[in-house]
């Protein structure tokens, strides 16, 4: 069973039900149908702090993964991981949710070959 935890309310209002479903169909991508995820919408110096405290980098910025069990827990359900959106500093809210869910399944933008791009803006068609 997943379960999508939403923590914090987003700036224009995208409900809590189209995140857990944008979620779900990120995570389905992956054929990851089982654990919990956190998504928390966060204020800008919140992701600032989170931003140079795990990647070195000063400022704000739109959206942060922190993936938690690479494989099945040995017991109990799988802790996927969390998401921090700043919606202050994200032009889609919709594209931040599904871009941060995807970089739990193990994707990275940053040295693929275009992958995860694509399938971020197809998930982002339907």
């Amino acid at each position: 069973m997943l379960e999508v935890e939403v923590i914090g309310t987003p700036t224009g209002a995208l409900p809590g039900a189209e995140i857990e479903r944008l979620a779900e169909i990120a995570l389905a991508s992956a054929d990851i149908d089982d654990g919990h995820v956190a998504i928390a919408f966060v204020p800008a110096a919140e992701i600032a702090a989170l931003n140079a405290e795990h990647r070195g980098k000063e400022g704000p910025t739109d959206v942060l993964s922190f993936p938690v069990d690479a494989d099945e827990a040995p017991i109990g359900p799988r802790e996927l991981g969390d998401v921090v959106i700043c919606p202050e500093y994200t032009e889609d809210l919709r594209e931040a949710v599904i871009h941060g869910v995807l970089h739990l399944t193990g994707m990275d933008h940053e040295t693929d070959d275009g992958e995860m791009l694509a399938l971020q803006a197809e998930i982002l068609s339907w």
